[in-house]
């Protein structure tokens, strides 16, 4: 599993911002016959919380056709006040009328005259698909030659795979994500899952808001982005990409030692369960003593991280034994009073209470077939300060990257913040990454570094030495972007918080990244990424009815680096209008749980969510089926009844049932897995996947990290990257821009040559430094 950002209430760890103290009302276009759809509205009372700020007024999007990856970045960029228009909304679902409420609904010559005068265009669909509906690059080029234009697919516009059947389900087996995403198990005939809540959709729809808000940022118009949702699920896992492509072992499905349940685990308690990390020395002191200090506590085996790894099911146990005895949130409560991170699972419902959520006005209301309900609402609280000089404009010259001539001042460290500054870093910023002395960013001890660091400046600033501080503070008053990921109240405390900053440069993108938010009662609590995903209910429904919860990949650090790079992209384009300094207050619980918008609806409207493994109620068959060799698996999904009739013409016992139809299906689905069970377990993954592809059936073989190296689709698309020693993974996406890279930098490798670039310090001064204290 990859290690995760931490948000620790005491000392420097990741976190972030403020409460927005103005508002500004969305601009609302009417264009024609454009009509808003109105199959819902937001309710009037939350946009006067004081939370939203428009970034985006004024940004006018076209969408063209249905898909939920398309519909979740049309509402991310509705949610910063982008004003999104759409051609034939999707609201079968709720998930679905959610995403596209508010949206302009475009019709007949009103389609045109949008796309005329549209910012950015996005589009979802295979490269067959788009040139059935004439929405390919060169037809909308007949119509916008300068818009940025977005195409969203399963595998790309390009590439040997590009015009593959696909759904939520099966582009988690060909990205390698369903091997990795409930973490180890004990028994591998326990079937590999998708994650709940469409999360395919919101991965690429996140992908393509943030490419395509860098696009728009280009000196040059006419820019193309093409985002592959498999490419972009695959960077989720980016220490096992990048393991991978360095030749390390793709990891194994099955349980080894611990499983990482010495830095991470879930304990079952009288009312469900609770997740802890104990993970340092100092904290699991700690925990001893927030368990009332048991006998065991001493034992030889539980003394030091290693020996806990080597006996972990002794240990588990153990602790499993005192937390049954208390309530969920008691146990957290107790784990929080000693400074160890821990959190209650919680169920979607659980949330909707929630006192920290309603402080922060995340939610907002929406009617849905006649029922009011509470859907997520943006999870940026957002101040912007109006400007004290003139707006500046682009500062890149002709072909230059997008974020040429900016500079970022990057404190962040781990996952989510360095993810965000290498997409900065990748776009043409010039990223300036601070480190402590000593060992430094905790990602060098592993391959992320290697991706993560790629095209950044290394610096090393004791921030313990006021000398150190001063050097910060002069190097954010030469910056334009600032990100970091302390614990709330570290960086005032430093005199490196917004105010001070934003004082000495008002014209700074000030970027706060914490797990719940600057603001509200438990915005001190320590978190880290993967607790987090157990609070939001993401981990409690990653499983199978049977299964007990597992903690699984850290998920929820890389979405989170894709949603800040964005709101940056945002904010430099809200800057570049107006002049004006930003305030980023970004919240990853809220992040978390904006993708988890359909279990939220499901909770107000239906039964509670529970979890299904890998069932669907809209596709049958839809699950994943034993093949023949170690731990080999296919993803098989019946999208309707066309593909269920073809999937019957491959599968012989099956050939009777062809025509029934769903409702029929659903009563016969034991008979069918059982049918499809049989005829994937005489066959190899690839083999069975590539008999059900040819026949227009989507399916996939599960993949690991090492098959995505060896993906011949995946290089013709240019994804890897060559370096040294093997192959790094590359973006999300693909522009016609290219991207930066370049070998990350070691450990205050910059250090000298930055402090006499930026602030002119000569030889002696920077010696004087060093001699200090200040550059470790």
């Amino acid at each position: 599993m990859q290690g995760d950002t931490p948000n620790m209430g005491g000392g420097p760890s990741p976190t972030l911002g403020e409460t927005p103290d103005s508002l500004l009302t969305p601009a609302c276009c009417a264009l024609g016959r454009m009509v808003v759809l109105a199959v819902h509205h937001w309710s009037a009372a939350w946009w006067n919380r004081g939370r939203w700020m428009s970034l985006l007024t004024g940004f006018n999007v076209v969408r063209l056709g249905q898909g939920l990856a398309a519909s979740a970045c049309g509402r991310l960029l509705a949610d910063l006040g982008a004003t999104v228009a759409c051609t034939d909304p999707d609201t079968a679902t709720p998930l679905a009328a959610y995403l596209n409420h508010g949206m302009t609904v475009l019709a007949g010559p009103d389609v045109h005259a949008a796309l005329v005068s549209a910012d950015l265009i996005v589009c979802e669909g295979n490269p067959s698909a788009l040139r059935d509906r004439h929405s390919g690059v060169d037809d909308l080029r007949r119509i916008n030659v300068g818009a940025p234009i977005v195409l969203i697919s399963a595998f790309g516009q390009t590439g040997p795979l590009a015009d593959q059947p696909a759904t939520d389900l099966t582009l988690f087996y060909a990205s390698g994500i369903a091997h990795l995403l409930t973490g180890q198990v004990d028994d591998l005939a326990e079937p590999p899952i998708r994650p709940v809540g469409e999360q395919s959709a919101f991965i690429g729809g996140i992908a393509a808001a943030c490419a395509g808000m860098h696009a728009a940022l280009a000196t040059e118009p006419g820019a193309v982005i093409d985002v592959s949702i498999q490419e972009a699920l695959a960077t989720v896992a980016m220490t096992e990409v990048a393991r991978a492509g360095q030749g390390g072992k793709s990891r194994v499905r099955k349980r080894v030692a611990d499983g990482n349940g010495a830095t991470v685990c879930i304990l079952p308690a009288r009312d469900g369960y609770t997740a802890i990390s104990p993970r340092e020395d100092r904290q699991w002191a700690s925990w001893l003593v927030a368990m009332g200090s048991p006998s065991w506590g001493r034992d030889p085996r539980f003394v030091t991280k290693a020996d806990r790894i080597a006996n972990w099911d002794a240990l588990h146990a153990l602790m499993s034994a005192w937390s049954r005895q208390h309530d969920k949130q008691e146990v957290a409560d107790l784990a929080q009073q000693a400074h160890v991170p821990s959190f209650p699972l919680r169920e979607p419902a659980e949330q909707l209470a929630s006192a920290q959520l309603a402080h922060r006005g995340f939610y907002r209301q929406l009617v849905l077939d006649g029922r009011t309900v509470r859907a997520p609402g943006p999870p940026f609280g957002l101040r912007v300060t109006p400007a004290v000089r003139a707006a500046e404009g682009p500062r890149g010259g002709p072909g230059q990257m997008p974020l040429a001539g900016i500079r970022v001042l990057d404190f962040s460290w781990v996952i989510a913040g360095p993810t965000t500054t290498r997409y900065l870093a990748a776009m043409g910023a010039e990223v300036i990454k601070v480190e402590a002395p000593g060992r430094g960013d905790p990602g060098r001890a592993s391959e992320l570094h290697s991706v993560l660091g790629q095209a950044k400046r290394g610096i090393v600033l004791d921030l313990k030495r006021p000398e150190a501080v001063a050097v910060a503070r002069a190097l954010a008053a030469r910056c334009d972007v600032l990100v970091e990921n302390f614990a709330t109240g570290v960086m005032d405390r430093l005199g490196l918080g917004v105010e001070a900053l934003q004082a000495i440069n008002p014209s700074l993108v000030y970027v706060s990244a914490s797990g719940l938010g600057r603001t509200g009662p438990e915005s001190h609590a320590v978190a880290y990424g993967t607790l987090l995903q157990c609070y939001a209910g993401f981990a409690g429904l990653n499983r199978h009815p049977d299964v007990p919860p597992r903690v699984g990949l850290a998920w929820l650090d890389p979405m989170c680096g894709l949603m800040l790079g964005f709101v940056v992209a945002a904010s430099n384009w809200h800057h570049r209008r107006t002049g004006a300094a930003v305030h980023v207050d970004f919240s990853m619980l809220e992040a978390m749980l904006w993708t988890m918008a359909e279990p939220l609806l499901a909770a107000q409207l239906d039964a509670a969510p529970k979890p299904r493994g890998n069932r669907c109620d809209r596709c049958i068959p839809h699950g994943a089926y034993r093949c023949a060799g170690e731990d080999s698996w296919i993803s098989i999904v019946a999208r309707d009844d066309d593909d269920w009739r073809l999937l019957c013409t491959i599968v012989a016992p099956l050939a009777e049932m062809a025509s029934c139809d769903l409702a029929s299906r659903a009563e016969r689905h034991t008979v069918i897995d059982g049918a499809l069970a049989a005829w994937a377990g005489a066959r190899g993954a690839s083999e069975a996947a590539g008999e059900l592809l040819h026949a227009g059936v989507p399916a996939a073989a599960l993949a690991t990290s090492r098959d995505l190296v060896d993906s011949a689709h995946l290089r013709a698309r240019g994804f890897w990257d060559a370096d040294a020693t093997g192959v790094l993974p590359g973006l999300p996406w693909r522009a016609s821009f290219g991207r930066v890279t370049g070998v990350a930098p070691g450990l205050g490798a910059d250090t000298e040559t930055v402090l006499a670039e930026l602030l002119g310090l000569s030889t002696v001064e920077i010696a004087a430094l060093r001699d200090a204290g200040a550059l470790g």
